[in-house]
Formats: C-alpha cells, sequence, structure tokens
C-alpha cells in the first residue's frame, strides 16, 4: 500500500521500549509516573486489517487528541495516517470504529468536530477530510458496502435509531426504515443485495435480527432473541455477522444463561451454539473463507482467544496470557493466516500482538509501558469470598509493597462501576488503585453480586436491591479482609466511582461502624433522578430494568436511594465529582456534579462529617490529567487522617 502524504513518525513508545524517564528508586511510584502508564491504543474499537494486509489501522491519543496510526503485521515504526480526528464524544452509545473502505482508500469514521455526530471520510491517497452525511443526529454505528460504493448506518434523527445508507462519495442519504423502536447496527450480506439489521423491543431486552433489501422495501425477520437486557442501545448484542458465503449469521445470545455465540441459517431455522460453555464469550469473527470462527473466553476475568471450526468441534486455544491477562479485539489478516489482537494485564497496558493461525507463534508489536515501571507494580492475588443467600464473590487482592511482618495496613474495598460491569484482568480498572497500594493500603477489588462475567443469574441478582443484596457481599469483603494477618482491623474505607460511587454512598448511609471513611466518586444518592434529571435514555432503561418502571415503583427506589437514610450515617465521607463541561448540543443540560452535591447537603443537614470537592473542566466523571492527579492526592490525604490517623 502507498500512503502518499502520510508522515512516518519515530514514536519509541509504540513500537519500542523507551528508556525510563522514572527513578527506580522512588518509592513509591510518583503520581505522575503512574499516569504515565497508559496503552498507546484508545478506543473501544479493534484495530483494523487494510484491505491488503499490509498496515493495522488504531486509534491512538499519544500525541493528543486522537489519532489514527498504522503500523506493519511485522513490526517496525508506525505511521500517522490522520491526525486528531476528534473521534471521541459523539454523544452516542454506539460504535465510532474507524473503517477501511474495500478499496483501501478511504476510512470512514464518526466525528462531532461540526457539531453534531456525522460520518466523515479520510482519504488515504491525498489526506482529504470531508463530512460525508448532514443529519444533525447520532450515528450509532456505520459499515461499509462490499463495492464500496454506500455506507449503511443508523441514525436517530427522527427521535429513534433507523437504519439509513448514504452513498460515497456524493452523500446522497436515503431512510430505510421507520420503526418507533430502536433499530440498530446494521451491516451488508457480502453480495451487497441486502442490509441485515437489529430492531430491539421498547425496553431494549428483546432483540430480532431482519434483513432488508438494500435498495429498500419490505423487512423480513430472521431471528428473535429474548432476555437479553442491553444498555448500551445494542451494543452489547452488537451486529449480526453473516457468513461470507452469506448463508449463516452468527450472534451472540444469553439464551443459554451465558453470553456465547450461536448460529443460525440465514433463511431461517432454529440456531445452534457455536461453542457452548459456561463462560462469557464476546467478540467474534469468521474467518476471511468461512471456515473457522475466532472469538474471545472470559475464564474469571481471564481473557484468551480461541478459534474453532463454524462446522462446530473443539476449540482451539490460539494465545492465552501468561498468568493474568486479558486478550481483545481480534480481527482476522485479509489472507486469514493470521490474528490480530491485544492483550493487558494488571501490571500492563493494552498493547497491539499478532498471531499466526498455523503455529501460535505470537509478535508483539506496541510497547506501551514506560521502561522500569512494570516491575514496581504489584501484581494482585485472585481470590474468593462466601457472602450471603450462597454466592461466592470473586475478587482482587492487593498486598502493600515491603510489609515487615507483624506490620498491619488498612483496607480499602474498590467498587466497580456498573453495576453490570466487571474487575478482570486488565489494567485499565486496576492502574489507580496501585497508588493506594504503594501507598500502605491492602485493597480489595470485588466482583459483587450484579457484575458481569459469571453468567445471567449472578448478573441479575442483584435487580431490585440496589445498594442494600450487594452490601452484603461488600460487607463479606471486609470480613475477608479481616482474615488477612497485614490488615488493620479497624481501619476500613471504600470507594469506588459512577456505580461504585452509589454503592459507596450506600456504605455511608446503610451501614453503621463498618467503614471509618467513604470516598463516593460521580455517584448518585437519589435514584429517581435518573427519571427526572439525568439525560441518559440508556440510564432510564438500565433503572427500569433493574428497580423497575418508574414511577409505579418509586417506593423501591425510595428504599434504595442513599440520599433519604443519611440521617443514620456514621462514615466520614469525602464526596467527589467532575463539573464545568456539558454536551454543547445539550443546552438544556443540569450541571453534573448536582448528583453528588444533593448527598452532601444531605449529609450537612445532618452534620455529618463529609467533605465535598469538584474538579473544573470535567463532564461527569473525572478523567483529565492534572484533575486526576489532584483526586488521586485528595483521596490519599483524606485516607490518610481517617485510616491512618494523620494530622499534618
Amino acid at each position: 500500500m502507498t500512503i502518499k502524504p502520510a508522515v512516518l513518525l519515530t514514536l519509541l513508545a509504540l513500537c519500542v521500549p523507551p528508556m525510563s524517564a522514572a527513578n527506580e528508586g522512588d518509592v513509591p511510584i510518583s503520581v505522575d509516573n503512574l499516569l504515565s502508564i497508559r496503552s498507546v491504543i484508545s478506543g473501544r474499537d479493534a484495530p483494523q486489517w487494510s484491505p491488503d494486509g499490509s498496515l493495522i489501522m488504531f486509534m491512538s491519543g499519544m500525541r493528543g487528541g486522537l489519532n489514527l496510526m498504522g503500523i506493519h503485521p511485522e513490526g517496525g515504526f508506525p505511521t500517522l495516517l490522520a491526525e486528531d480526528l476528534s473521534l471521541s464524544g459523539t454523544g452516542s452509545p454506539g460504535s465510532q470504529k474507524p473503517q477501511w473502505s474495500p478499496d483501501g482508500k478511504w476510512i470512514g469514521y464518526v466525528s462531532s468536530k461540526g457539531g453534531a455526530p456525522e460520518i466523515w471520510l479520510w482519504s488515504i491517497e491525498d489526506g482529504r477530510d470531508r463530512q460525508l452525511t448532514n443529519l444533525g443526529a447520532r450515528v450509532n454505528a456505520l459499515q461499509w458496502s462490499p463495492d464500496g460504493q454506500w455506507i449503511v448506518l443508523s441514525n436517530d434523527r427522527y427521535g429513534s435509531q433507523d437504519v439509513w445508507k448514504v452513498s460515497v462519495p456524493e452523500g446522497k442519504l436515503f431512510r430505510l426504515t421507520d420503526s418507533p423502536l430502536y433499530e440498530v447496527y446494521p451491516t451488508w450480506t457480502p453480495d451487497g443485495q441486502h442490509i441485515l439489521y437489529v430492531r430491539m423491543d421498547e425496553r431494549w431486552v428483546d432483540h430480532d435480527i431482519w434483513e432488508l433489501p438494500a435498495g429498500g422495501g419490505e423487512p423480513r425477520l430472521v431471528l428473535q432473541d429474548k432476555d437479553f437486557f442491553d444498555y448500551r442501545a445494542g451494543l452489547s448484542f452488537g451486529t449480526p455477522l453473516p457468513s461470507p458465503d452469506g448463508k449463516l449469521l452468527l450472534f451472540r445470545s444469553l439464551r443459554s444463561g451465558w453470553y456465547n455465540f450461536w448460529i443460525v441459517e440465514r433463511a431461517g431455522g432454529s440456531p445452534r451454539p457455536v461453542a457452548p460453555e459456561d463462560f462469557d464469550q464476546d467478540h467474534a469473527r469468521w474467518s476471511p473463507d468461512g471456515t473457522h470462527i475466532a472469538y474471545i473466553s472470559n475464564h474469571n476475568g481471564t481473557w484468551d482467544l480461541r478459534v474453532i471450526p463454524a462446522s462446530g468441534g473443539t476449540p482451539r486455544i490460539l494465545a492465552a496470557p501468561d498468568g493474568m491477562g486479558a486478550i481483545g479485539k481480534p480481527e482476522w489478516s485479509p489472507d486469514g493466516t493470521r490474528i490480530s489482537y491485544t492483550m493487558s494485564t494488571p501490571t500492563m497496558p493494552e498493547d497491539l500482538f499478532v498471531v499466526s493461525f498455523d503455529d501460535g507463534k505470537s509478535r508483539q508489536l506496541t510497547f506501551s509501558m514506560p521502561h522500569g515501571l512494570a516491575e514496581r507494580l504489584v501484581t494482585p492475588q485472585k481470590v474468593s469470598f462466601p457472602s450471603s443467600d450462597g454466592f461466592t464473590i470473586p475478587a482482587y487482592l492487593y498486598r502493600p509493597p515491603l510489609s515487615n511482618d507483624g506490620e498491619r495496613f488498612p483496607g480499602i474495598v474498590w467498587v466497580h462501576g456498573g453495576p453490570t460491569s466487571q474487575f478482570d484482568d486488565s489494567m485499565g480498572r486496576h492502574r489507580q488503585v496501585q497508588f493506594f497500594v504503594q501507598r500502605g493500603y491492602a485493597v480489595l477489588l470485588p466482583n459483587v453480586r450484579g457484575s458481569s462475567g459469571y453468567g445471567k443469574a449472578f448478573e441479575d441478582a442483584n435487580n431490585g436491591c440496589w445498594g442494600r443484596c450487594d452490601m452484603d457481599d461488600v460487607r463479606a469483603g471486609v470480613d475477608f479482609l479481616k482474615t488477612q494477618p497485614y490488615v488493620n482491623h479497624d481501619k476500613m474505607g471504600i470507594t469506588g466511582t459512577s456505580y461504585g460511587g452509589i454503592l459507596s454512598m450506600a456504605a455511608v448511609s446503610f451501614t453503621k461502624g463498618l467503614f471509618q471513611a467513604a470516598i463516593p466518586i460521580s455517584g448518585y444518592g437519589e435514584m429517581s433522578d435518573f427519571h427526572t434529571d439525568v439525560p441518559e435514555l440508556q440510564h432510564i432503561q438500565l433503572l427500569n430494568y433493574e428497580l423497575g418502571p418508574y414511577p409505579e415503583n418509586k417506593d423501591v427506589y425510595d428504599q434504595h436511594s442513599p440520599i433519604h437514610f443519611v440521617q443514620d450515617a456514621t462514615t466520614p465521607s469525602l464526596i467527589l465529582h467532575g463539573r464545568g463541561s456539558a454536551v454543547p448540543w445539550r443546552p438544556g443540560q443540569r450541571d453534573p456534579e448536582m448528583a453528588s452535591l444533593n448527598f452532601a447537603r444531605a449529609l450537612d443537614r445532618y452534620y455529618k462529617i463529609f467533605r465535598y470537592k469538584s474538579y473544573p473542566g470535567e463532564t461527569y466523571y473525572v478523567y483529565g490529567r492534572e484533575n486526576t492527579k489532584q483526586k488521586l492526592n485528595d483521596m490519599l490525604a483524606f485516607f490518610d487522617q481517617f485510616l491512618k490517623d494523620e494530622v499534618n
């Protein structure tokens, strides 16, 4: 492939380990060095092979903004394809995946840099960047037609997501569906004659796969899938994947009680499981010749890469971490001889690899970890402990380094967001934990009931009882910490962001004496606010599914809202939130910090011990580097005061 205007960059951070900027004698690791540990790969979407297989394209934020980079599958220096395409900030829960056109001449992507999210095209040949659509609404997903003359997309211009197609490069738009229900994640059949898409019911629980003539017309129902709540507007169910010959469809389902992949005849019939197992599967892909399917499998937070004959058989583990690790985002090379994937561990950020399909040998292409830091990070131990109602709670346990016999450290329970989410073996949610472990705290990361990764029954186990039944798992986590000989039984803290912030607020209001310090971050103390003040349909759908439709179940919401029970609080609290920025095309959006500020005001009403702080230039969360540095130092000072009794 010839890329005429692209600039070759010698970005050692992307292809070879750089020299250390950190002093290895520093103990503990400074917050600057800790925050310098970032993956060179940005975004949720998989790196993409060019049609001729000569480059793998990925998004990177290492140079500021979000840039498109390309790297050869054999390794070497990366290529800058396009600078700062502003791929983020679309306000859509869907995918903004940059995609090669079939002829390799264009990259299509979604950006809100012109105002609302639209499809843009970047020319490989001359570097031109042009806006293709002007719908003025959210784009959920996009896919090129096999001949490269069209892009199919879903867009909510008329109140719900509908399927559209746009001609390339003219930009002529055609609306293909008009249901009031969400119609999302369209794709083409291999012959380009039909479009497949997903229609969700009004609850986002049931999914129907439909087929539509590419020129428009009456759709045909291919498959119905039930009881799969999809918080991200169809992202978890994803795009139906036709086989290369167009005869079969691959789709993700919970019908077995686990996120597994199934195959159905495109003409209709009963689906069959691809590789049935009592573990979650994700990111399945057909091989180019249709003979095999690659997917990733989650075993208690460890993700490996597997392939299986499309006709059935025994899966083969093609790539697996050495110990703990999470493999993700596999994609076949165009010739089917290799698969690219990413991998991360609790002590290594996400990097790009390529594995040979024949012999299973992997090559690492990018190296994100600054030299000299990996060996100074603490590797957690995977543990589990019993809780109420017969549940066993899996968790990660961090022991502070350089501990002496007899030395006892305060404990922190760190709760993830979601609640349908998971602490797994990837670094993402572990990195900031290291800051406290390095400074003398034992930290437990439990996957409380309601977490994903352990089957649908476990995932739904906190429905209707937020902050109450899953608090039993937090209590059990505290009891487990107290069995560790290096933990101070009398000094326990809790923290977490988003649902972790909600559960930290619940710990303040629903427990007495369990914790001596709590730091809820970007949480909500009043569950009804999701229906009255939060401008996000996905959150409303989540609450409807987990706590019941509102206002019919207002009493349930009230019973599980920590703000109504602060008079019983005994735990000193530091309440943190982002503020200052709102999505520009949402002029009526309430300041996001009100969610936490109202909880702080309720504590103040009853003279409870609390502190409140918000960080400017953020949205709901705190993501900026300087604000994150300050946030971590603020958290440390608060925990030190109340868990180590330090007074400056």
